[in-house]
């Protein structure tokens, strides 16, 4: 990695407060808007090493990776702390054993194969044909719930260690049908027969989505097997369009290989679950099954919608009765406060399924959860897999099969158009 952006990574890492920090960012973005983008993806996640690659690729084309000021203002920044470091004491093993959990986390995805071998670039942004395979994901064994663990300057670290931080380790493609068979096998294997279907959403990579996958399975507690589907997200503040075009666009993807999981993977107990813009893809696709195949409705446990950024009014009056042979109710999380659900109802004028206020959702056949009041800085637009109430909750229902009237952690709301539940203060 280059070393600006070995800086840039360290200093968001801290938060981006360092007086350097700021002032390496403000000439970076002064002198190109796709390296200012970048910069602000490296922010949002600064563990995630595709972002890092990103803004490595970002400087490279804009002529700036190898501009001696720059190098010379990063190098200070690495210098510091490499400084604190060095005066650190090294933390002792404990027995000489790793401390972190590896999970296997099962993959599908249309994205392009990028030709890089490294787990993180293994896929681009491109689409592509339908690919399966499998990954491992180091979980530290001190993970606190809901957290992806980041490198972090303030403990004067600023590379991604499998003992402190969500990695991903490995990537492996498989062919369709033995990638069946070890699915089969894992889900034998885990004795509940279950499996947990995650769809990301908006500005995710392929190694996002993987992580957090692996933390979404180990704060659950989930004893089946975890899978993720990816979509070709752009992974970028910018790429809000572009995503639009391409949650779409894999629709028909999602559909055959949910068809197609729920038929061969052996799992009696499927709980789906997307985030943000991915709600489109799961919502449209489920739809599409149930249509097709409602022989496999009863092979889904669970449906759950965490900041769906669908229309409200097709949610509504189309996706919700096309869903209506789920035979538990769906779950949806809102939040007044979630800043890309604000920025996509600007963008289309109309009002989203994700948002909690006047708009929230309140219908039959879907127990709505208001989430504003679990954290008021939702700005991350990760909210639903990074606060421990939100992540609480779900773990009441996936493990204890409680419905929202009976999960102690909410509380009913009564109102005109129905009741929905937000969390107890």
């Amino acid at each position: 990695m280059d070393v600006i952006t070995t800086a840039v990574t360290a200093g968001a890492s801290e938060g981006g407060v360092s007086a350097a920090y700021q002032m390496l960012k403000s000439r970076l973005a002064a002198q190109s808007a796709s390296v200012a983008d970048a910069i602000a993806d490296v922010e949002e996640d600064p563990a995630s090493r595709s972002r890092q690659f990103a803004l490595s690729d970002a400087l490279a084309a804009a002529g700036l990776a190898g501009d001696r000021y720059l190098r010379a203002a990063a190098r200070n920044i690495i210098d510091e702390v490499e400084r604190r470091r060095a005066a650190r004491a090294p933390a002792a093993s404990m027995a000489g054993q790793p401390d972190c959990a590896v999970m296997r986390v099962f993959f599908a995805t249309n994205r392009e194969l990028s030709g890089d071998r490294h787990p993180a670039r293994l896929f681009g942004n491109a689409r592509g044909p339908l690919r399966y395979g499998s990954c491992e994901v180091s979980i530290p064994r001190d993970h606190r719930m809901g957290e992806l663990e980041s490198p972090s300057l303030l403990r004067l670290e600023f590379r991604a260690d499998p003992e402190q931080h969500v990695v991903l380790l490995a990537a492996e493609l498989a062919e369709r049908d033995s990638y069946m068979q070890a699915l089969k096998q894992a889900i034998a294997a885990s004795g509940s027969r279950s499996a947990l279907l995650f769809i990301h959403g908006y500005r995710t990579t392929f190694e996002d989505a993987a992580r957090r996958t692996g933390q979404l399975a180990y704060d659950l507690g989930f004893q089946g097997a975890p899978v993720f589907y990816s979509w070709p997200s752009q992974g970028k503040l910018s790429g809000y369009i572009v995503d639009e075009a391409n949650v779409e666009w894999t629709q028909a993807d999602l559909a055959a290989f949910l068809a197609d999981f729920l038929q061969q993977s052996d799992a009696e107990h499927v709980y789906l679950i997307a985030h943000s813009m991915g709600n489109r893809a799961l919502a449209a696709a489920t739809a599409s099954v149930l249509a097709a195949r409602p022989e496999l409705a009863g092979r889904i446990r669970e449906v759950i919608l965490a900041a769906p950024d669908i229309d409200a009014d097709v949610f509504r009056h189309q996706l919700l009765p096309a869903l209506a042979g789920v035979p538990n109710p769906l779950t949806l999380y809102a939040s007044s406060e979630d800043s890309a659900l604000r920025a996509s109802k600007a963008i289309h004028g109309y009002a989203r399924a994700g948002e909690s206020g006047d708009g929230l959702v309140v219908a039959q056949g879907v127990e709505t959860i208001d989430a504003s009041t679990v954290d008021t800085g939702f700005i991350r637009h990760s909210y639903f897999a990074e606060q421990r109430t939100a992540l609480s909750d779900m773990y009441y229902l996936i493990q204890k099969h409680a419905r929202a009237a009976e999960r102690f952690g909410l509380r009913a709301v009564e109102s005109a158009a129905g009741r929905y539940w937000t969390f107890r203060e």
